[in-house]
């Protein structure tokens, strides 16, 4: 974890997406991006290193932004 890094929170849609990119790279295309159920994105989330978002704050919206950020850190990447 870089200690450097300010935490990230659930409406850093873009900087979640980044970390999750970065955790699972192109294991996942852009439809697969789309079929994760929800319930496995918060359990990813939650893990990622220097996220201070609770469980308890997550929400649809949040995770819908998240899925659609994540596609585009992707597509920017092929």
């Amino acid at each position: 974890m870089n200690h450097y890094e300010p935490p990230i929170e659930w409406a850093d849609h873009e900087d979640v997406a980044i970390a999750l990119y970065e955790k699972f790279g192109d294991d996942f295309t852009e439809a697969k991006i789309y079929r994760i159920r929800f319930t496995e994105l918060l359990e990813w989330v939650l893990t990622l290193p220097n996220f201070a978002g609770t469980r308890e704050q997550s929400t649809e919206g949040h995770l819908e932004q998240i899925q659609a950020k994540w596609v585009y850190e992707w597509r920017d990447h092929q």
